[in-house]
């Protein structure tokens, strides 16, 4: 498939934000006395949206799960936002993208915001001709919202020449509500099993794979 237009989503499928994010919510959870098995256990707030994450995991309501996003943010904005790398290969792959004429948009539950310093920090803005992200203020976070956002700025209607990748089922079921095809990486923080459950059309494990599937 020749694809014209590829939305990425930003944290597990262009960075590694582990260590920042874990180390922000450990900071929230710390605050409001929240008890946690492991840094490692963190890692299932990448991806999802960060609301609905910390109401799951606190078991709080939206107001207070507004508060642990504060909290969050007030150790992210500072030092977590650059406890981040991008993966090997990702910079050549989108290089190649570009090179061959083909849109990049990055498409991010993520706050749209901090997505620009983190493309910023790492010199990768360059390759990207639209960043759509979430708001400050926790709305437009749902992973479809965010999709249909970003077709709509760069106006163009869902169809086969348009893919999504992401690492996460929020990518894959995301871009299935929004009429488009998706593909999973397992190289983030998403399993084969839950990418295969999300019904990703294609699944890759490698960057170079990943590559391969969106330039042939």
């Amino acid at each position: 498939m020749n694809y014209s237009t590829v939305l990425f989503d930003l944290d597990g499928t262009i960075t590694n934000p582990s260590q920042g994010i874990t180390n922000s919510v450990a900071y929230a959870l710390d605050f409001y006395g929240n008890s946690y098995e492991s840094k490692k256990a963190l890692e299932a707030f990448i991806g999802p949206p960060l609301r609905e994450q910390f109401m799951k995991y606190c078991n709080v309501d939206r107001d207070m799960g507004e508060n642990y996003v504060k909290k969050y943010r007030e150790f992210y904005s500072v030092k977590g936002i650059y406890q981040n790398e991008v993966y090997s290969g990702i910079e050549e792959m989108l290089s190649k993208l570009k090179n061959a004429g083909i849109k990049v948009v990055l498409a991010t539950s993520k706050p749209e915001e901090f997505a620009k310093i983190i493309l910023d920090h790492f010199n990768l803005s360059c390759y990207f001709d639209f960043v759509a992200g979430a708001l400050m203020d926790n709305t437009r976070t749902n992973k479809a919202e965010v999709i249909k956002y970003a077709l709509e700025c760069i106006h163009q209607e869902p169809c086969d020449e348009i893919i999504m990748v992401g690492d996460r089922r929020h990518d894959i079921e995301g871009a299935h509500q929004v009429g488009l095809k998706a593909i999973g990486v397992t190289f983030g923080f998403g399993s084969k099993d839950e990418l295969d459950k999300a019904q990703a059309e294609k699944i890759v494990s490698t960057v170079d794979e990943l590559s391969q599937a969106l330039m042939n």
